[in-house]
């Protein structure tokens, strides 16, 4: 039988957080510390693997539950919308690799993009695919219209980050899914660096395709990622691994019925990470219990509480903050005059305060446990 998911006492509870008794990690939008309850599921696999044959475990049974909290986590329509990735790269690389293109099509993306929201489409050209940077601005934001413009009856699909990893901006998507669709594209969105910190409604904000690794603000293992399917769209889209696990018949061994399934399982060509997912669906599972609302209502305080207070120490806040709908779990520092960014992360990591250099610019990302006495730590530090 499938066990429970562990109840949620404190928002900073050391047993479900350890990390808060071993340092200051303020790097959840780089690699995160797993959650408690994610490190004994893949512990408790461990020792069922080694012990136990895997018809009497519950793995596949959890696994399937995980479908189903993932697809709440976004507000899909249901589990039959949802697919288990190595990693975001796979995600986006699936719908590049699976559509049907035409010489002359356009993908449009920004010019700061993540490299793997980049390649992939990049690597497109060579069959006549053609590829549309949208410019940041200086002050670091990605202008919906801007984007909007950007997309013509040429356009296939607009893919962008949620959040930007170098800035931190978040960017409205519901006006550029309904631009593209009415040019006759899609919307595909890397979702990593706000699935798990910021409400996410795949439905609302008309979304086609989402990728998102479990390992920053999912606070799940690395290796264990999710890809979400609009439902008209799965029979359209080609799996571009060809697998025994992809078919309608995946285990009538000897039946060689070269028919794919049809919902987004066809986009899950072979065996899962299965310690992978069932951390992911610990860590989830932690996130539902939470609640998403509150997840964001705690890290946007935090996020304040970091951007005041560096402001007033002299650092420059390269993050747009102005409106709260482009805030996100992260804030992006200019180091003073008298520093360089890649010393002052080297100098906080001493004192096990983690954070990351960005581009020449410092990334604090907390996530809800964090506390606000770690975020004074960190400004005392700075």
């Amino acid at each position: 039988m499938s066990e429970a998911l562990p109840a949620v006492s404190s928002m900073s509870d050391p047993h479900l957080f350890p990390a808060l008794s071993a340092m200051v990690h303020l790097n959840h939008a780089g690699v995160a510390p797993v959650c408690g309850p994610a490190a004994e599921a893949m512990a408790k696999y461990g020792q069922e693997a080694s012990t136990l044959p895997y018809s009497e475990a519950s793995w596949y049974s959890d696994i399937k539950d995980l479908r189903s909290l993932t697809a709440r986590l976004i507000n899909a329509r249901g589990p039959d919308e949802i697919a288990f990735v190595p990693n975001t790269s796979t995600g986006l690389a699936t719908v590049a690799r699976g559509l049907d293109w035409r010489r002359g099509d356009q993908v449009v993306i920004t010019d700061v993009e993540y490299p793997a929201n980049r390649y992939p489409w990049e690597d497109l050209g060579r069959f006549g695919v053609e590829l549309v940077e949208v410019k940041q601005h200086a002050d670091g934001r990605i202008d919906v219209e801007d984007v909007c413009n950007a997309i013509t009856d040429r356009t296939r699909v607009v893919s962008l980050s949620h959040v930007q990893y170098g800035s931190g901006h978040r960017i409205d998507l519901r006006p550029i899914s309904e631009t593209v669709h009415r040019a006759g594209g899609y919307l595909c969105v890397d979702a990593i660096q706000s699935v798990g910190v910021l409400p996410v409604d795949v439905r609302s904000m008309g979304i086609d395709f989402l990728a998102a690794d479990g390992h920053k603000w999912m606070l799940g293992p690395e290796g264990a990622g999710i890809f979400y399917v609009h439902e008209d769209l799965c029979e359209m889209l080609h799996p571009p691994v060809v697998g025994w696990l992809n078919m309608v018949n995946a285990q009538d061994y000897g039946n060689y019925e070269y028919r794919f399934v049809r919902d987004a399982r066809r986009f899950e060509p072979g065996t899962w990470n299965v310690p992978g997912l069932l951390g992911l669906r610990a860590a989830i599972g932690l996130l539902l219990e939470v609640g998403i609302e509150r997840v964001w209502e705690r890290v946007e305080g935090l996020t304040t509480r970091v951007a005041e207070g560096a402001a007033e120490r002299g650092y420059g806040v390269f993050s747009p903050r102005r409106l709260e709908s482009e805030r996100s779990g992260s804030v992006v520092i200019e180091a003073r005059a008298s520093e360089e960014a890649g010393a002052l992360v080297k100098r906080l990591a001493e004192q096990k305060i983690y954070v990351a250099l960005r581009n020449g610019r410092v990334r604090v990302s907390p996530h809800f446990y964090n506390t606000p006495e770690q975020i004074d730590r960190l400004l005392e530090a700075l």
